[in-house]
C-alpha cells in the first residue's frame, strides 16, 4: 500500500520526523523535540460555510495567527468560514487527523496557501499525514505543490 504523504514528497527536499502521537499538537511538539516555533508550521484545513463548502488547506507559522474571517474566507469566496471539524477534516482530507494534517499528499482538489511568512524560514517542520510523524522541509517544498500558492497576510502576529 502506498503512502500518499511520502509519494507526494519523493522529489522534494525533507525529513520524515518520527513524534509520539501524544505530542503532535504543535507547542508540545516543539517543547518535546526542541523545534523552535517560529520554524513550525501547523497545516489546517479551512471551510467555507455554505452548501458548496469549499475547503482549502493553510499553512501559516505556529507564532501567527490564520485570518479565518478575513483573507481566508475572502478566498474562499463565502461570508464564513470555520477550522473544519475533525470528522471533516478525516473525511475531506483522505484520512488525515488534526495534528497530523499536511500539505504534502491531500486530494487535488484541495489548494494549499502558503502565508508568505512561511517562506522566510531556512526549514519548516509540518505535520506528516499522521500524528506519530513530522516532515522537516524547506519552505520551497511546499511551494512547489501543484496545488500550493504563497498568499500574503493570510495570517496575522499571534496576540
Amino acid at each position: 500500500m502506498t503512502d500518499p504523504v511520502l509519494d507526494a514528497l519523493a522529489d522534494s527536499e525533507h525529513e520524515v520526523v518520527p513524534c509520539d502521537p501524544d505530542l503532535a499538537d504543535t507547542a508540545a511538539f516543539c517543547e518535546a523535540y526542541g523545534f523552535a516555533a517560529e520554524d513550525s508550521a501547523n497545516a489546517i484545513l479551512v471551510v467555507g460555510k455554505s452548501e458548496e463548502r469549499p475547503i482549502a488547506c493553510c499553512v501559516v507559522l505556529a507564532t501567527t495567527r490564520l485570518d479565518v474571517n478575513g483573507a481566508v474566507r475572502k478566498r474562499l469566496g463565502t461570508r464564513k468560514a470555520s477550522f473544519a471539524a475533525a470528522e471533516e477534516t478525516i473525511e475531506r482530507s483522505g484520512g488525515m487527523q488534526i495534528g497530523g494534517v499536511t500539505p504534502f499528499g491531500l486530494p487535488a482538489d484541495i489548494p494549499v496557501w502558503v502565508d508568505a511568512a512561511v517562506m522566510t524560514r531556512d526549514r519548516v517542520i509540518v505535520g506528516g499525514g499522521t500524528r506519530d510523524r513530522k516532515i522537516l522541509c524547506p519552505p520551497s517544498s511546499l511551494a512547489s505543490l501543484a496545488t500550493a500558492e504563497v498568499v500574503d497576510a493570510l495570517a496575522k502576529p499571534a496576540d
